[in-house]
């Protein structure tokens, strides 16, 4: 159709484990055009010859069997735990690597921010670097004069743009590659989530500018494992697991779906848990959250108990507990932090439990996750992430019966109104 601007069916991507590609020279690139439809025509007579032993111990698939459409002026968001296929994606619709089977349709000038410095020539200065990448997408020189004054204003190296970029820190690298990549007008812009590297400043700065782009009715495809930005910036999103598609949809849809896929594992007992990290001198076995109340039940504006048990073979030396909650798009709440209030002895007994009490929450109503850390003398002992969650409760905070929904804001905060009849 007229409107698709990204088309992908049956993808599929298989690495050799422990094999290094060859570095492809440009004799080997025309040589590999002048015999490409010999080798098309061989695979049509042996599809066997395309790919040999799919099911080889020593392959691995970054992902298999992916289709879907991706029309023009959506911004779309990808989904998924780490290894489920991401940015191998990217990549293929990049033009980076080439698929193992499939294929993807592309209409359009693409732009993509992959890695740090993508497309970058070390040797060449920020100026040159950004006349190449034009001409790699297309643009002529005159289009590039138009834009080359914002792009360097926007990544902040007027200083530094005819030194050569392999002197460039990451930050400098990011800050160049990102405002390329949004600026020389692509119609469709990849970006996975290089974004983390940067300052907290210009990431607000990036994402804001990746709003713009889909304002205009430019197409993105933005990996993320930051569900906020996921929400606030895409209509749609693609959920990737192990390396297939298992859904798609709305945004909010499918990254509900995402995070409740995540928090599966509570069913599993602390104790058994086997998704965590660190050195295992002191292990969580348990976690009891609650209300204050006699009831028990947490409501918008109880405070919370939080119980804790813990074991270790040896008396525990100077252990901080640490308490993350974070709403069902993973954005922070609250830190609880022992150390940072004190009130635990310096050395604990091999087993037992700890408890922390906090003031009132005044949360909104809605499901909030819970991730735990533990550490041992500043080295970090245990980690886990979703290991509880809880539920607020509606509760008429106001007395007026208006509670904000937690999809308009988190934190309930008690305040009071007066009124006067003189002007501020």
């Amino acid at each position: 159709m007229s409107d698709v601007a990204i088309r992908v069916e049956g993808l599929g991507k298989r690495y050799r484990i422990g094999e290094r590609q060859r570095y492809k020279a440009l004799r080997d690139t025309l040589t590999d055009a002048l015999y490409a439809p010999f080798r098309c025509f061989s695979g049509l007579l042996n599809p066997q010859s395309a790919i040999r032993n799919p099911q080889s111990n020593n392959t691995i698939w970054a992902f298999r069997d992916l289709s879907f459409d991706v029309r023009q002026g959506e911004v779309v968001g990808i989904i998924g735990r780490n290894g489920a296929g991401k940015s191998t994606l990217l990549k293929i619709l990049s033009r980076i690597t080439e698929p193992t089977e499939g294929y993807a349709e592309i209409h359009g000038r693409v732009g993509s921010l992959l890695e740090v410095g993508t497309g970058f020539h070390p040797e060449l200065t920020g100026r040159e670097n950004i006349y190449l990448n034009g001409a790699i997408l297309g643009m002529k020189k005159a289009e590039i004069d138009r834009r080359f004054d914002e792009i360097v204003a926007f990544a902040e190296i007027e200083k530094f743009i005819d030194t050569m970029v392999k002197y460039y820190s990451s930050g400098m690298y990011l800050r160049l590659a990102f405002s390329v990549a949004a600026h020389l007008e692509p119609e469709i812009l990849l970006v996975d989530e290089v974004l983390a590297v940067g300052d907290a400043a210009f990431q607000k700065k990036c994402l804001g500018k990746m709003g713009d782009v889909a304002k205009e009715g430019r197409t993105v495809l933005f990996v993320s494992h930051n569900m906020a930005t996921i929400l606030s910036l895409c209509e749609r999103a693609i959920m990737l697991d192990s390396g297939m598609l298992v859904r798609q949809g709305s945004a909010r849809e499918v990254v509900q779906h995402y995070l409740q896929s995540v928090i599966s594992t509570e069913v599993v007992p602390l104790d058994r848990r086997q998704d965590r990290s660190g050195d295992g001198s002191v292990r969580v076995v348990s976690l009891q959250l609650e209300g204050t109340d006699p009831d028990k039940v947490i409501r918008c504006s109880s405070s919370l108990k939080i119980t804790i048990g813990y074991r270790s073979e040896e008396p525990v030396l100077r252990a901080q507990f640490l308490v993350e909650i974070y709403d069902y798009t993973n954005v922070g709440i609250f830190l609880l932090d022992s150390d940072a209030v004190g009130g635990l002895p310096t050395i604990l007994p091999p087993e037992g439990s700890v408890t922390c009490l906090t003031e009132q929450i005044n949360l909104t109503p809605g499901r909030c996750h819970v991730l735990l850390r533990v550490l041992k003398g500043g080295a970090l002992a245990d980690y886990i992430e979703y290991a509880g969650s809880f539920d607020v409760e509606e509760e008429d905070v106001y007395g007026s019966g208006k509670v904000p929904p937690r999809s308009w804001v988190i934190c309930i905060l008690p305040h009071t109104w007066s009124f006067s009849t003189k002007v501020a």
